[in-house]
């Protein structure tokens, strides 16, 4: 009899996203029989899941889970790169737009015209209009820094948008530059594109590392009157930093999604509220990626965009009777551990795939027979393993 798999999720998700799991799964209202979870924007709390073995986040950002200690416990984390990608840089070039437009001051501005009519309102259109006079996108130089997937696609927004466009990524994807409009620059160093731009758009990470990447040192790099974009994560720029310079003038304008006390209401701020992947199309997108790696992960053990574990995938082996997943720490000597305890027990390996990221090696071992739990318990309680799934393929 196949599995039935108990998944919990967290967050109010796309229904159509959500269809995508079969008779296989079950919605568990339960969290402490849930074996998947997914989520969006809530805080997980791991004590709450004694049984998870993987997480799937409808989003690119992990910051809301506890990564670290879901590694230590053996369980794999997902995200979803890309799935919201046009979503976020579409909401980019808006709002650089309506802020070079000056599109606020223009509706509101056209909000008091009520009350005049005919020649009188025409009148007045013509004589106040120049006030809104704006720039145009056009020949100004963009940077992006940080060039994962929707990185790559604002910086080749920008030359669709006939702007010259210079990327910067300390730790560049060969996947993604790949990706790049040839007429996109690349950067040496991060002081080097900060120098030149007009318009500087941030799509890094949130991590220990880029927490605080926009402070006063990183803000006086920037040139003189450029603009600012914060579509990452509101943690990436200190508020204290970029109201000093906006309060200089060095900084003309502060765009983000993310609003925050001491800049809100600031003449040259201009905030969204996390509207970034809020369109019905990315919602759908990253639930159904999500979905798909949850299902992938729990009825076969492979992986593929974990922001933990390394990418693993491998076909059952023809006449395979169960698949062993071992996870355990990067350390030497761990597939001869399980290789000489299956041989111990009479079981012939069909299959044996193994992975690693430096930290955590992750095994995929058809066997043709059944394993038994005394099997599971003698690899589990090997030094260096971290924990041991057995799915049945028949």
């Amino acid at each position: 009899m196949l599995s039935v798999y108990p998944i919990h999720i967290l967050n109010t998700l796309s229904a159509e996203g959500l269809a995508l799991f079969g008779p296989q799964f079950r919605i568990e209202e339960s969290r402490a029989e849930a074996q998947g979870l997914l989520v969006r924007s809530s805080p997980v709390n791991l004590a709450d899941f004694p049984r998870l073995e993987a997480i799937a986040r409808a989003g690119a950002g992990v910051n809301n889970i506890p990564v670290d200690e879901a590694t230590a416990q053996g369980i794999c984390v997902f995200n979803t790169p890309g799935a919201n990608a046009n979503a976020v840089v579409e909401l980019v070039f808006t709002m650089l737009g309506i802020w070079l437009r000056h599109v606020p001051q223009g509706l509101a501005f056209c909000q008091g015209l009520r009350g005049l009519a005919g020649p009188q309102l025409n009148a007045e259109i013509e004589a106040r209009k120049k006030i809104f006079q704006g720039q145009e996108l056009a020949d100004k130089t963009l940077a992006v820094i940080g060039l994962g997937q929707i990185g790559v696609r604002a910086a080749n927004m920008g030359i669709h948008h006939n702007m010259r466009v210079i990327g910067y990524d300390p730790y560049p994807v060969l996947e993604n530059i790949h990706r790049l409009l040839p007429e996109v620059r690349l950067a040496q160093s991060q002081q080097e594109v900060l120098a030149q731009a007009d318009y500087v758009s941030l799509h890094v990470p949130l991590s220990k590392a880029t927490t605080g990447l926009v402070n006063a040192e990183f803000l006086t790099k920037i040139k003189k009157g450029a603009v600012l974009l914060n579509y990452s994560r509101g943690a990436i720029a200190d508020d204290g930093a970029v109201l000093a310079t906006l309060d200089s003038g060095h900084l003309a304008t502060y765009l983000s999604d993310f609003p925050t006390e001491k800049l809100l209401g600031h003449n040259k701020v201009l905030f969204t509220p996390h509207l970034g992947a809020s369109t019905s199309e990315s919602e759908e997108h990253c639930t159904a990626m999500a979905v798909q790696e949850l299902k992938n992960y729990l009825q076969y053990g492979t992986v593929t965009h974990s922001v933990n574990f390394p990418n693993a995938e491998s076909i059952p082996a023809s006449g395979s009777h169960s698949r062993l997943i071992m996870i355990n720490r990067d350390v030497p000597g761990m597939i001869g551990l399980a290789s000489n305890i299956l041989g111990k027990h009479g079981l012939n390996i069909a299959s044996y795939t193994n992975k690693s990221n430096g930290a955590i090696g992750y095994n995929i071992i058809d066997t043709e027979g059944p394993v038994s739990p005394e099997v599971r318990r003698e690899i589990e309680a090997a030094e260096g393993v971290v924990r041991v799934r057995i799915i049945p393929l028949r």
